[in-house]
C-alpha cells in the first residue's frame, strides 16, 4: 500500500471516530505526518538494563517516572506495526514493576542532587509520572489491531496496576499541595487517574482525575495561559496542552478543552519564524532558573511541543499549529534537538 492510500485510510478512520465524539488516540497518532513519532520517541527506547530515561541516564535505577519513556515507545511500536520494537519497549515497563513496593509505590534511590522519591508527595508524583504514560499506552494498544498481542501481558499487569493507583489515590491530597506551583504536574497526574481509570473501569479514578483539571483550569492568568511558578512558560505550557489534549482523547473534558484555545494562542506567539521557541521572559526553562537531577539547567523541550502542536492541529484542525509545528519540527531536527 503507497503512504498516500494507507494515509488515506488513517484520515478516514480519524473522521469516522470523531463523528462519535472525540476521536480514537491510536487513530491522531496514526495520521500523524509520516515518521514524526518515531522521530520523537527515538531516544525512548530502553536500554540493555531496560532503563529509559533520567534512570538510563544515570545508568541504574532511580525511580518510577523516568520509565515512562518506555511506554512512548511501546507506543510508537504499536502505531508502526513494529511489535519486535513494542516488544523490547515493554521491558522498560517490566524492569519498573520489577521495583514495585508491596504498597503498590515505587522504590527510589538518591539522586544525583541528592533528593530522592522516597517522601509521601515525591513518591506520589513520581508514579504518577509513570502511570500516565503507561495507562496511555495500553489504552492505544487496546484501540489497535495488536491488542491480542499485548492481551495476557496487560491482564496480567492489571492487579499490579490497581496498587499502584490505589497507592497515588491514597496520596491524593499531597498532589495539590505540592504541584500547584507547576500545573504541568496536575494535569500530569490527571492524566494518570484519567487513563488508568479507564483501563482499569474505576470511575472514582477518571472522577479524581476530573477534579483536578478542574483545580487546573483555575491556575491560568486572565489570557489563559498556564502558569509555572508564578508566571508563564514556553515550555510548561505546552506540556499543559499536550497531557490535556492526550486524556481528553480517552476521558470527556468539554471546559478544559474550551479553554485550550486561549493557551495554544500564546504558546504560537513564542515559535520564531525559524521554529526556534523563544524564552524570553520565561519562568522556568530556558533561562537558567532551575536544573535537572544532573545540575544542567532545564531547557525548552522540542519534542513536546512538536508533539502538542501537532496532535492539537490534527484534533482541531487547526492549520496554524499544524504549520507551526513543522517549522519546530525541521528547526528541531537541524540542532539534534529531537534526540534528547
Amino acid at each position: 500500500m503507497s503512504r498516500f492510500l494507507l494515509l488515506t485510510c488513517v484520515l478516514s478512520a480519524l473522521q469516522a471516530s470523531a463523528a462519535f465524539g472525540a476521536p480514537r488516540e491510536y487513530d491522531v497518532l496514526r495520521a500523524l505526518p509520516v515518521g514524526r513519532f518515531a522521530a520523537i520517541t527515538a531516544g525512548d527506547k530502553p536500554d540493555a538494563q531496560g532503563l529509559t530515561g533520567s534512570n538510563h541516564l544515570n545508568g541504574s535505577w532511580l525511580e518510577a517516572g523516568p520509565q515512562r519513556g518506555s511506554c512512548r515507545a511501546v507506543i510508537a511500536g504499536v502505531i508502526a506495526d513494529d511489535l519486535a520494537a513494542a516488544d523490547d519497549a515493554w521491558r522498560g515497563i517490566e524492569v519498573a514493576f520489577a521495583h514495585q513496593r508491596a504498597d503498590g509505590g515505587f522504590e527510589a534511590a538518591i539522586r544525583p542532587n541528592g533528593a530522592s522519591a522516597n517522601p509521601t508527595n515525591a513518591a506520589v508524583e513520581t508514579a504518577f509520572f509513570f502511570l500516565q504514560e503507561l495507562g496511555r499506552a495500553i489504552l492505544v494498544i487496546r484501540q489497535s489491531p495488536h491488542e491480542a498481542h499485548f492481551h495476557v501481558r496487560i491482564a496480567a499487569l492489571e492487579p499490579k496496576l490497581r496498587r499502584a493507583t490505589d497507592s497515588i489515590t491514597a496520596g491524593y491530597d499531597t498532589i495539590i499541595a505540592s504541584s500547584s506551583k507547576a500545573v504541568n504536574r496536575i494535569i500530569i497526574a490527571a492524566k494518570a487517574f484519567g487513563t488508568c481509570g479507564v483501563v482499569l473501569h474505576d470511575e472514582n479514578l477518571i472522577a479524581l482525575s476530573r477534579k483536578l483539571i478542574a483545580h487546573a483550569l483555575t491556575l491560568r492568568d486572565q489570557e489563559g495561559v498556564f502558569i509555572e511558578n508564578g508566571g508563564r512558560d514556553s515550555s510548561y505550557n505546552v506540556v499543559s496542552i499536550l497531557f490535556g489534549q492526550v486524556l481528553a482523547l480517552h476521558v470527556p473534558l468539554p471546559e478544559f478543552e474550551a479553554a485550550l484555545p486561549a493557551a495554544v494562542t500564546w504558546q504560537l506567539t513564542r515559535i520564531l519564524p525559524s521554529g526556534e521557541i523563544d524564552v524570553s521572559g520565561n519562568s522556568r526553562t530556558g533561562v537558567g532558573k532551575e536544573k535537572s537531577y544532573f545540575g544542567t539547567p532545564k531547557t525548552v523541550n522540542y519534542k513536546e511541543i512538536i508533539l502538542a502542536l501537532t496532535l492539537y492541529g490534527q484534533v482541531h484542525q487547526d492549520p496554524a499549529c499544524l504549520s507551526a509545528a513543522e517549522r519546530v519540527f525541521a528547526y528541531a531536527e537541524k540542532h539534534n534537538l529531537t534526540t534528547k
